[in-house]
């Protein structure tokens, strides 16, 4: 797959982009959390579980001292694209409100392509949040009221900016909601209409549960690049085992990019099955966007035409550097990282 290589048009608004990602702008609001804890609000850990803006205000208040940082699934992807070195844009819809302010302003801090989708309407709804329970061995447990983030529709899909991605990148959480569903398969049009790749990142096994049919059939001809964890990938295929799931992978002849924890990754290519192993991590504080910064760096590699197995070396390398501190986006010099680790950008 050789990607990265559209003709530049010249100018800001018209360059390609390596990258252009479909999610769901959030705030993150992370704390420390004992597994009790977890019990006591009726929560599965590990999981991520949407909730309405009453249970995600009740939540917050029964949460302890946080930290509030700009989050979201893809969001967090295209950040650490840019941190790379890489280009990357942004769909997602935001309310006209404070939250959706600080969002607006991170994105755009962090370098990343924004044409931001507001909805004064939506304004009961809120921006989106996502409350991030962490518990001593570094486990998440999200809970996430997804507010004006549900409310985005194909009519508010940002074509040119789409169109302009060498890469389209999807966020499963948000294939839960019908008018953004809609508003993803018109991406995957326009991105089809130029000649671009498309990724689907499954996002969470019980997402893949509510919408097991509708994944496998997009893996038919509609989506080039697949990102799973363990977990995803076996509901996916309803497998018996990771092994299994690996044959039916490799079945669809997508390229396939699965997480195993500390385990490594297995990367499914046309050519056979490759594992990389972890980037080894002093301490693990906090494993919220390991996912979505592993994702970072393989399709940074990916769109920069390094190899499978490099783009997975560096995607461990970006998740490594996330789960040290509390927070999904990178802290340290990314690029930097690579270059010691001997993966030059």
């Amino acid at each position: 797959m050789v990607l990265g290589t559209k003709p530049e048009a010249g100018g800001d608004e018209s360059e390609y982009l390596d990258v252009v990602g479909v999610g769901s702008p959030l705030v993150d609001v992370l704390s420390t959390t004992e597994d009790s804890r977890l019990v006591e609000l009726g929560l599965e850990k590990g999981s991520m579980t949407l909730v309405d803006l009453e249970a995600a205000e009740r939540l917050y208040g029964a949460m302890g001292p946080a930290v509030e940082v700009s989050g979201g699934s893809a969001a967090n992807t295209m950040a650490g694209i840019a941190a790379l070195g890489g280009s990357a844009g942004f769909v997602g819809k935001v309310a006209d409100d404070p939250l959706g302010e600080v969002f607006i302003h991170d994105i755009r801090a962090a370098g990343v392509a924004y044409h931001p989708v507001l909805d004064p309407s939506a304004g009961d709804l809120g921006t989106g949040r996502c409350l991030v329970f962490v518990t001593g061995d570094a486990e998440r447990t999200m809970a996430t009221h997804l507010g004006a983030a549900t409310t985005i529709t194909p009519a508010d899909l940002p074509v040119s900016l789409v169109a302009r991605g060498s890469l389209l990148y999807l966020e499963g959480y948000l294939w839960d909601l019908p008018p953004a569903k809609d508003a993803m398969r018109r991406a995957i049009e326009v991105s089809h209409e130029n000649d671009g790749a498309v990724a689907l990142s499954l996002s969470d096994s019980f997402c893949v549960e509510r919408h097991r049919r509708e994944f496998l059939d997009l893996l038919t001809g509609e989506i080039d690049v697949l990102f799973a964890n363990e977990d995803e990938i076996v509901a996916l295929f309803g497998a018996s085992s990771f092994e299994a799931a690996l044959d039916d992978v490799e079945e669809t002849g997508v390229l396939a990019a699965l997480t195993r924890g500390a385990g490594g990754s297995v990367v499914v290519t046309p050519n056979g099955v490759v594992h990389v192993g972890a980037t080894p991590v002093e301490r693990v504080v906090d494993t919220t966007g390991a996912g979505d910064l592993f994702a970072a760096g393989f399709l940074y590699g990916l769109t920069h035409g390094m190899e499978p197995e490099a783009c997975a070396q560096l995607g461990s390398l970006c998740a490594a550097e996330v789960i040290g501190h509390l927070g999904a986006r990178p802290e340290a010099d990314l690029a930097e990282l690579a270059e010691a680790a001997g993966l030059p950008l």
